[in-house]
C-alpha cells in the first residue's frame, strides 16, 4: 500500500468522477498528489476528502489554459519538491449528435482540452522534472476512441488521436519517462450519465460483467501503469470495458 511513498503526480479534471478516484488510490498507496479542475470549491471539497493539505493540493483552471499549465507544474513543485507523475484525465464533449453536424467551434474546443492539452501537460512536467528525474504518465481515452461511437463520434475522434499522441509520446520520450493510456467503456460519473441515466439495467446487459464500471475499476489499472511493477510498459493502451468490445458494442 506504501508503493508511491515519496512520489507526487498531478491528476487533471479531479474534483470527481475517474479523476478523483485515482487521486484516491494514489494517496492511499502513498502519493501526495496536485487536483485541477475549474471549480475551487469542489476541489477544495475533493482535497479535503483526500486527506488535506499534508498529501493534497490544488490549483484550479482550464485544463487547455497554458497559464494554468504552468501555474499547477510550479506549484507542485514548490509545495512537494517533485513531479513523478502525471495522469491527464480531463475530457468534454460539449456536443452529441453525428460528427457532421457537430459545430466548428465545439469541435476544436473538444480537440483542444482532450487531445492538445494532454500533449502540453506532458511537456510541462518533462521540461520541469521528469525529463532529469524519470517519470510516468497515464492518458485517461476512451474506448470511443477504438471504434465508431454514433452521437459521440468527435468526442471518439480525440480519444483515438490521444491513444495515438500516447504512442508518439512513449517512443519519444523513453527511457527517462514511460507513457501509457487507458480505455474505458462507461463508468458511473456525472459525465457520463446521459450514456446511462434511467436505463443503467438495459446499458449493463450488454457486459459481459453486468455492471458499468465505476471510478475505482479505472483506478487500480492507473496505478498499476504509473508503478515501477509497469516498469517495462510503454506505448500501451489498457482496456478497461467490462468485457463490452468483446461483442463489438461501446
Amino acid at each position: 500500500m506504501n508503493s508511491f511513498k515519496d512520489r507526487v503526480a498531478i491528476v487533471t479534471g479531479a474534483s470527481r468522477g475517474i479523476g478523483l478516484g485515482i487521486a484516491k488510490t494514489l494517496v492511499e498507496r502513498g502519493a501526495k498528489v496536485c487536483l485541477t479542475a475549474r471549480k475551487p470549491d469542489a476541489l477544495e471539497e475533493a482535497v479535503s476528502s483526500l486527506g488535506g493539505p499534508d498529501v493534497a493540493m490544488f490549483v484550479a483552471g482550464k485544463s487547455d489554459d497554458t497559464d494554468h499549465q504552468d501555474e499547477t507544474v510550479a506549484k507542485t513543485i514548490e509545495t512537494f519538491g517533485r513531479l513523478d507523475y502525471l495522469v491527464n484525465n480531463t475530457g468534454i464533449n460539449p456536443a452529441y449528435g453525428p460528427a457532421l453536424d457537430i459545430d466548428p467551434a465545439a469541435a476544436a474546443k473538444i480537440l483542444a482540452v482532450n487531445v492538445l492539452a494532454p500533449l502540453a501537460w506532458t511537456k510541462r512536467a518533462r521540461d520541469a522534472w521528469m525529463g532529469e528525474h524519470g517519470g510516468a504518465v497515464v492518458n485517461v481515452s476512451s474506448v470511443a476512441g477504438l471504434r465508431a461511437s454514433p452521437g459521440i463520434g468527435m468526442y471518439g475522434v480525440s480519444k483515438a488521436a490521444l491513444l495515438r499522441l500516447t504512442v508518439e509520446l512513449a517512443a519519444e520520450l523513453g527511457p527517462k519517462i514511460r507513457v501509457n493510456a487507458v480505455a474505458p467503456a462507461v463508468v458511473k460519473t456525472q459525465f457520463a450519465t446521459a450514456l446511462y441515466e434511467g436505463r443503467e439495467e438495459e446499458v449493463a446487459s450488454a457486459y459481459p460483467m453486468k455492471r458499468l464500471g465505476v471510478p475505482s475499476d479505472i483506478a487500480g489499472a492507473v496505478a498499476f501503469l504509473l508503478s515501477d511493477d509497469a516498469g517495462w510498459i510503454t506505448g500501451q493502451t489498457v482496456v478497461l470495458d467490462g468485457g463490452v468490445t468483446l461483442g463489438g458494442g461501446l
